[in-house]
């Protein structure tokens, strides 16, 4: 490691989570671990232990996703979540990825396409989120009587997409009759998986009965998946709004006791590369958007917007020698600016995010998900791994 910023994750805390998730929902047969955006941030060494909790699928985003996953597991099924360009098909074929099919012309085209080896596929249904999959029913039947006469194609999962999390609207619902309607001209029974759930809904709603699968994302990393933005007096008054319109349709309440305790595993950390003395009237970076009110010390840290931190973050705080100190100054590209006091010395360490912070908490204050938050982390910044009290990864601790 030559810059001393890293990420520092928790893999018995992940594993814990999972273990934990699924002896309190053990009705499902496939718990499909979703690890698109570079496994939420965490970084894809995290995949065998992912397996070993219990994960026995895994879904990304793209086919560069899977290939770059495919070399942490030889064996575990890979699901593509996104439609795969058909010329580069001898590439899933090479790399046993499982396809996305969620458009009948898609398909017609692959069923016409010689292949080489026998290729997976999930059916994907477009039941209210208007964004892939099909709504059309006789196309269904198609592809599913279509699938069957052809030996290189296996129609091996269907499923869709929630809109919503359901606690404000009979939306997730109303997606699950769609989802019927659209199955009901085929065989469900010859489908080896159904999933339609995601973190939210395992956390919040009993299981769908005809659903043998259930695909995990930031639930495993050990974050809350209903986040309700309390931050500001619009978001406020916009949740008493939406917590009367659920109590009137008798929606699940958010906000309940959760059947499982589950722990973050993500430290964004860094140190201290230089201090400046400041006078009264001095300004502090770009833009000169922080003017100092008192002689003090601004410490300068290696992290910026290239490496995820939003811009807003100043009036934001970092941790240093287990004190919290206020980021002034603009957000530069790779480094933030933070007033210290004289405790503080160069080298020392900063902790930007903690496995002990609330990541729902930070993320509200910038009006952005968890997921923004932990997603946008730059993959380049070495992940260091902690098990059992052993590191590695890029050990060379900062």
């Amino acid at each position: 490691m030559y810059r001393k910023t890293c990420v520092e994750i928790d893999i018995d805390k992940i594993k814990n989570n999972i273990e934990k998730i699924i002896k309190t929902y053990s009705d499902y047969s496939y718990y499909i671990g979703v690890v698109k955006g570079n496994a939420y941030g965490h970084g894809y060494d995290l995949i065998k232990h992912l397996k070993s909790g219990g994960i026995n699928y895994l879904a990304v985003s793209t086919l560069e996703e899977a290939i770059e996953v495919r070399k942490y597991d030889n064996n575990i099924s890979i699901l593509c979540l996104e439609p795969i360009p058909l010329e580069y098909i001898n590439i899933a074929e090479e790399h046993d990825i499982t396809l996305c099919v969620c458009n009948y012309n898609y398909f017609l085209k692959l069923n016409e396409t010689n292949l080489t080896k026998k290729i997976r596929f999930h059916l994907k249904l477009n039941t209210g989120m208007n964004r892939l999959g099909i709504k059309n029913k006789k196309e269904i039947k198609k592809i599913f009587d279509l699938s069957l006469k052809n030996s290189m194609l296996e129609l091996e999962g269907i499923f869709s997409h929630f809109s919503t999390t359901g606690f404000y609207d009979a939306i997730y619902k109303k997606q699950i009759d769609n989802f019927k309607q659209l199955t009901s001209e085929i065989d469900l029974s010859k489908i080896k998986i159904i999933h339609l759930g995601k973190s939210s809904s395992i956390e919040y709603f009993d299981k769908i009965d005809f659903c043998n699968g259930i695909r995990l994302g930031i639930i495993m990393y050990g974050v809350q998946s209903y986040f309700p933005n309390k931050h500001g007096l619009r978001n406020k008054l916009r949740l008493i709004k939406y917590d009367f319109i659920r109590k009137i349709n008798k929606m699940p309440n958010p906000y309940f006791e959760k059947k499982v305790s589950l722990e973050q595993a993500l430290s964004l950390k860094s140190v201290v590369i230089d201090i400046q003395k400041i006078n009264i009237n001095d300004y502090v970076g770009y833009g000169r958007k922080y003017k100092s009110d008192t002689e003090g010390y601004v410490a300068v840290v290696p992290v910026g917007y290239a490496d995820g931190i939003p811009l807003n973050y100043n009036n934001f705080q970092v941790q240093i020698n287990n004190k919290k100190y206020n980021v002034v100054g603009t957000v530069n590209m790779g480094m933030i600016t933070v007033l210290v006091d004289k405790n503080v010395s160069l080298d020392d360490k900063v902790i930007i995010y903690s496995n002990q912070d609330s990541y729902k908490t930070i993320a509200n204050w910038f009006n952005i998900t968890p997921h923004a938050l932990l997603t946008c982390i730059n993959p380049k910044i070495p992940r260091i791994y902690i098990e059992n009290g052993q590191k590695f990864g890029d050990v060379n601790e900062i």
